[in-house]
């Protein structure tokens, strides 16, 4: 198979990238000109695409279209909270999760044998759920909260229009939030890894009694590739461990796997349930099943952040790339 992944330098794309030239898929990557390309296997082919120009460089159509892509996974995002907006989207949010998607699905539907596109969108679409009753399927109500997930949801329209009105092949993938070494320290268990492995004498952290959906990204990249081989076109598919826990067990788990007896300062204590994944769709249509523990999880980042601090070097961000 041949896949072409928008965002490869980014936290997930990375790993799929990984993922699938382990599995022996021809892999072919974009990135916005200038971005650094980390942790991307050397024999993959990376081509410029800044999703924020309002068209299609013809030099870029043209290597995609050579390349002929069986499948486009779209992962390039802007999906940090604090690059998106706070109540509404700001105005690059649009440009990029937006625009950006009627762009990629252009550029698919204009090659000559159009691949099937497999859209990263987010959890952060769904309604806020009740304490006793977090779990979502795909039917769930939407109506999201944050920025981010308002952008998604307007994006995974034009995907269902594009869908209907032409025939184009995609399947909307909802990602709940994924965990793994090399993720943006800007977001949680990153972050207190990172915070862990220095010198502060006082660990900062947000909200320890939030009630999550926590998926180690490389399962996720494995769910990915299923769904890209075996989804039913025009269907959305959860992907999400599908077991809930709560931030102080992760951040307890990763307390005891870094053996850290420094206090901690907490800047936010309310109560707060996050939607839990039903994957019963995605598990009946591909066989997958998360392999990771969250042990193993939060081990594989807090052995990152351990070794770059040790080693001196400094982990660049991935500041526009996701998920989830």
């Amino acid at each position: 198979m041949k896949a072409f992944i928008t965002g490869i330098n980014g936290f997930i794309g990375s790993h799929l990238a990984e993922h699938l030239r382990a599995v022996g898929d021809e892999v072919l990557g974009s990135v916005r000109g200038g971005d650094p390309v980390h942790h991307v296997p050397p024999e993959v082919n990376i081509v410029n695409w800044d999703l924020a120009a309002p068209t299609i460089d013809p030099q870029l159509r043209q290597a995609v279209t050579q390349f002929a892509p069986d499948v486009v996974y779209h992962l390039a995002a802007l999906s940090i909270p604090a690059d998106c907006g706070t109540d509404e989207p700001s105005a690059s949010a649009r440009t990029v999760n937006v625009d950006g998607v009627r762009r990629v699905l252009e550029l698919a539907g204009s090659m000559p044998r159009p691949p099937r596109v497999v859209f990263a969108s987010t959890s952060r679409v769904y309604a806020a759920v009740e304490p006793n009753r977090p779990i979502v399927n795909e039917h769930s109500p939407c109506e999201p909260r944050s920025a981010y997930g308002k952008t998604k949801l307007a994006a995974e329209a034009i995907c269902r229009r594009s869908q209907e009105e032409s025939g184009q092949d995609i399947v909307i993938a909802r990602l709940f939030p994924q965990a793994g070494p090399r993720q943006d320290p800007r977001l949680m268990l990153a972050e207190w890894a990172r915070q862990m492995a220095g010198t502060a004498p006082v660990i900062q952290v947000g909200n320890l009694h939030v009630t999550v959906d926590m998926l180690d990204v490389r399962d996720g990249v494995r769910a990915l590739r299923g769904l890209a081989t075996r989804g039913v076109s025009g269907a959305v598919y959860n992907i999400g461990s599908g077991s809930p826990c709560t931030t102080g067990e992760l951040f307890e788990l990763l307390r005891r796997t870094a053996h850290d007896c420094r206090p901690w300062q907490v800047r936010e204590s309310t109560p707060r349930f996050d939607p839990i994944a039903d994957v019963a769709a995605l598990a009946a249509c591909t066989d997958w099943t998360p392999t990771v523990s969250r042990a193993e999880t939060v081990a594989d980042v807090w052995n990152y952040w351990h070794d770059h601090h040790r080693s001196g070097a400094s982990p660049l961000r991935q500041q526009q790339q996701q998920q989830q």
